[in-house]
């Protein structure tokens, strides 16, 4: 067989086959003994029809089969004559049609695994952010374990009802001198200022007073998620039954008490802090892992196979639906989201294949590649944080795929262990809220 090869752009790669007349001739030949000695045909015993009628019952056949055998062939031969380590399967082309007594002409596209070279290993550079747990953190959370453990209590006060208060309500919409469909409700529980309703009903509520009734006028939002009534005019007639509010307990040792096993509010406050030190141990230690992974490819370029990075893009867009799906975003937001964000996604799916490929070279110059060893001592921990037997963990990672995912992440972790015991780490002081957020 010849082949000869041809670079095209980037990592894409096309060989171009011959098979020689002889070969083609080989494969039809066999493939139709085959079948003459299997075939039942009418007229002639099993095994004994002539290859003339063989080869008139079953051309079409045979000549997919023989392709098949004649691509497989040659396509491994012309891998190993031109020393190729693809990635995935090749596109397939006929440059001629497969007949016998004729050489076979066919081309195979396909990208290949890029050389990778390590130019810059240790002293990278990176930011660490410095662990802080500001007194004010500690402040809001037992803010919001008041909250939670608020009791609603009838106000007895003759006053107007205002923001923050519980109205007892009784209400009903009507939309072009028709009832609204489930726009009505009695002793319905609303909080004022809690944006239950459409912009403006909470609002208007305020200043009532208990037994009053008042009719509202308002409109509903432009992108309103019922689209049959978006932006359409409505009116709310509304009886204030009662008023109710929330009566906040003392931030003290009893509400300590109250809420778990802490004998003071000084040691609730001592575990609130030590729970908020892990959950940001946890972000720093990943935005630190993030940095040294970029300063890594910052200093290392790769070429990145087109097919690898759509793959990996297509896997973050499927990801990103999902979540938006599971927060009640429908397919409209969604696309809305994934058209802005595209070149995000192009950029971190590219990142995703530089730094895997990077990895997976120092995982070998370094020696560092996960054996048994490293699998067992992963499944004790596993054991430790679930409180699992390792039996039935290491069951969960006899299927293949499984234990090879985790194998790979944890060469990732040893991988990136080393880099940062060698790189520059700066320590900085935290950004703001707003910045983490963002």
């Amino acid at each position: 067989m010849k082949a000869t090869l041809n670079k095209l752009d980037g990592l894409s790669r096309k060989l171009n086959v011959e098979v020689p007349t002889e070969k083609v001739n080989t494969a039809f030949g066999k493939v139709y003994k085959v079948l003459q000695q299997n075939a039942n045909i009418k007229g002639f015993r099993k095994g004994k029809a002539p290859l003339a009628t063989i080869r008139s019952l079953y051309g079409e056949r045979v000549q997919g089969d023989v392709a098949q055998e004649l691509i497989q062939e040659g396509y491994s031969a012309a891998l190993d004559e031109h020393n190729l380590n693809p990635i995935g399967y090749p596109q397939i082309n006929f440059e001629n049609q497969l007949e016998e007594g004729q050489p076979f002409h066919f081309s195979a596209e396909f990208e290949v695994r890029p050389d990778v070279e390590i130019k810059k290993l240790e002293g990278l550079e990176i930011e660490k952010e410095r662990l802080v747990i500001p007194d004010e953190q500690v402040e809001q959370i037992l803010k919001n374990i008041q909250q939670n453990q608020a009791e609603t209590v009838a106000v007895l006060e003759d006053r107007p009802l205002k923001k923050g208060d519980i109205a007892d309500i009784n209400f009903k919409g009507m939309m072009d001198g028709e009832p609204l469909p489930n726009g009505a409700a009695e002793g319905h529980q609303l909080e004022i200022g809690s944006d239950q309703f459409i912009p403006g009903f909470e609002e208007a509520l305020e200043g009532m007073k208990v037994g009053e009734t008042k009719t509202i006028n308002l409109k509903f939002p432009d992108d309103y998620h019922q689209k049959a009534i978006a932006g359409k005019p409505v009116s709310f007639e509304v009886t204030l039954n009662a008023m109710k509010k929330k009566s906040l307990p003392s931030i003290d040792d009893a509400l300590a008490k109250k809420v778990g096993d802490h004998d003071s509010l000084d040691a609730l406050k001592a575990a609130i802090r030590e729970d908020l030190k892990e959950n940001e141990e946890r972000r720093i230690k990943e935005e630190e892992r993030n940095a040294i992974l970029r300063a890594l490819v910052d200093a290392n370029p790769v070429m990145t196979p087109k097919s690898l990075v759509e793959e990996q893009k297509s896997a973050l867009v499927e990801d990103f639906k999902k979540r938006l799906g599971q927060q009640g975003f429908g397919e409209k937001e969604f696309g809305e989201y994934k058209s802005k964000w595209d070149e995000d996604f192009e950029k971190t799916a590219r990142f995703m294949v530089q730094s895997t490929f990077l990895l997976d070279k120092l995982a070998d110059d370094l020696k560092l590649r996960a054996g048994d060893e490293d699998f067992n001592k992963k499944m004790d921990e596993y054991s430790a944080q679930t409180g699992l037997e390792i039996g039935k963990i290491k069951d969960f990672y006899k299927d293949a795929q499984r234990k090879s995912q985790l194998l790979f992440q944890i060469t990732e972790e040893k991988v990136i262990e080393h880099l940062l015991s060698k790189a520059k780490v700066k320590e900085v002081d935290p950004k703001p809220k707003e910045a983490q957020e963002a």
